[in-house]
């Protein structure tokens, strides 16, 4: 299970624009970069046109927008698609972004089954931890095992979903409730797919998952080695799987944007290669390192240069490669790998007593844990207890000047602008019948991946598409605030 090798060494971006973003991609591949990870601004997590009334002041800011396929062709304009791998943070409308993606790589010359990425598409801890959700959790895990029936039949080497501790992590759990939460709604993926008469060895292997790393070093080493053990059992005596590629873990790892922080900003470059190194230690096979400025803006191409320089000193200057589980047999990190590995499976048996991680979302227990914990780091900061260099200690009264990215407000209304443009001259008639097929098929709970690819090809919107998933689906609405 554990093999010494290099990891996909992946850098964010995607901001301001598609054009923007593609430069950035150029300018990371050239700098050895070895994978693409792209993330979409909010209006198109959340379904919305650049050129909504909705998405107003939030165009570009956090990722790329993407309203149209000709806003994916340009945003990988002269990158093959059949030569890199391409990892998308996208969820409630990922099955529209890869849909666009697939209709790109053909127009290359690059048959589906060629195409190789992620789709984050977890939609289960958007409602745990970012609120990045449209539809309710039902049909939302519909459209998730539909991205997954239809990439185990015309995408083998696509990862149709990546199921996060990440966020989880982020919003307050502890290393923990990371793991038990990000398993249980794992165990909901499974028996949706099963419950679709998937064979759980024809898309197992094709799973895969997004973990943080915090500051605490060995353990969070401790946490990656007793996640792999912890996939295995689930796999081998829960799901009875009998392909060996179905119990190993594939996971990318980002290290923690929480833990950085905007007094003494260069303290971050270390804060991110202590916890790079523990991934790579953990045997992460697919690596983000934040930049040292992401507590304050947007990274600057200086920042994310560092960062991914950060990746490549430990790839190829530090020996760490060579041997697989380098810490293995260490008395301590094999007690503390024991004692999470234990935890973990307490807490999931919790959870099943509750129905299991759906269940446990709509019952608000999830997020009460993740709320608790929260605040309870946050006392510990505030008392001192929990030390931040440059926070609560060794602090100083020195300006640190770095600079900030900004958004050029020029590319948000160039972004408008070609969105109207488009939804006047394409041929609306058979964008209109495309979306009614589509709408047919939501009615007969087919696999709607098919009729999504043939409504993008007829220039359909990522805002129209949506708003034909919210006709059937309906918008989802907590009953109260957890």
């Amino acid at each position: 299970m554990y093999r010494a090798r290099l990891w996909t060494m992946r850098q964010y971006t995607g901001f301001g624009s598609a054009e923007a973003t593609n430069r950035r991609f150029r300018f990371l591949i050239k700098q050895g970069q070895t994978g693409l990870s792209v993330a979409f601004d909010l209006p198109t997590q959340l379904g919305y046109d650049s050129d909504s009334q909705r998405a107003e002041g939030e165009v570009g800011r956090v990722g790329v927008p993407v309203s149209s396929i000709e806003d994916m062709q340009i945003l990988f304009r002269e990158i093959p698609l059949a030569d890199v791998s391409t990892s998308m943070t996208i969820n409630a409308t990922a099955s529209i972004m890869l849909a666009m993606y697939a209709v790109v790589g053909l127009t290359q010359g690059a048959p589906l089954r060629a195409l190789r990425g992620t789709t984050q598409n977890d939609i289960l801890k958007e409602y745990i931890a970012r609120n990045t959700y449209i539809f309710p959790p039902e049909p939302s895990l519909k459209l998730a095992v539909d991205i997954i029936e239809f990439c185990a039949e015309e995408m083998p080497l696509w990862h149709p979903i990546s199921i996060s501790g990440y966020h989880i992590r982020e919003a307050g759990a502890n290393a923990i409730q990371e793991l038990a939460f990000a398993f249980a709604n794992a165990k909901a993926y499974l028996n949706a797919c099963i419950e679709r008469g998937l064979k759980i060895d024809k898309f197992a292997p094709r799973l895969s998952f997004f973990f943080a790393c915090h500051s605490d070093f060995l353990e969070e080493i401790a946490k990656f080695r007793a996640a792999r053990r912890i996939w295995a059992r689930i796999m081998r005596d829960q799901y009875h799987a009998s392909n060996p590629e179905s119990m190993k873990l594939r996971f990318h790892t980002q290290t923690s944007g929480e833990t950085l922080t905007a007094q003494q900003p260069q303290n971050n470059v270390v804060r991110v290669a202590i916890q790079a190194m523990a991934a790579v230690l953990g045997g992460t096979q697919s690596l983000h390192t934040n930049s040292l400025d992401e507590a304050v803006s947007l990274p600057t191409e200086e920042s994310v240069k560092i960062a991914l320089r950060t990746q490549q000193i430990i790839a190829h200057e530090t020996g760490v490669t060579n041997t697989a589980d380098p810490l293995g047999g260490s008395y301590y990190l094999e007690y503390l790998t024991k004692r999470i590995e234990d935890s973990v499976f307490e807490e999931l048996n919790r959870i099943g007593k509750l129905g299991g991680a759906v269940d446990a979302i709509l019952r608000g227990y999830i997020q009460t844990h993740i709320r608790e914990n929260a605040f309870r780091q946050q006392l510990d900061i505030e008392s001192g207890r929990k030390k931040i260099v440059g926070v609560n200690l060794y602090m100083d009264n020195e300006a640190y000047r770095i600079k900030v990215h900004k958004i050029d407000p020029l590319t948000v209304r160039r972004q408008i602008s070609r969105v109207r443009i488009l939804k006047r001259r394409r041929n609306n008639r058979k964008t209109q019948q495309n979306l009614d097929k589509l709408r047919r098929a939501l009615d007969s709970e087919e696999n709607v991946m098919r009729p999504i690819i043939e409504a993008v090809r007829a220039k359909a919107t990522t805002g129209e598409i949506s708003s034909v998933l919210r006709e059937i689906f309906g918008d989802f609405r907590p009953k109260a605030a957890f």
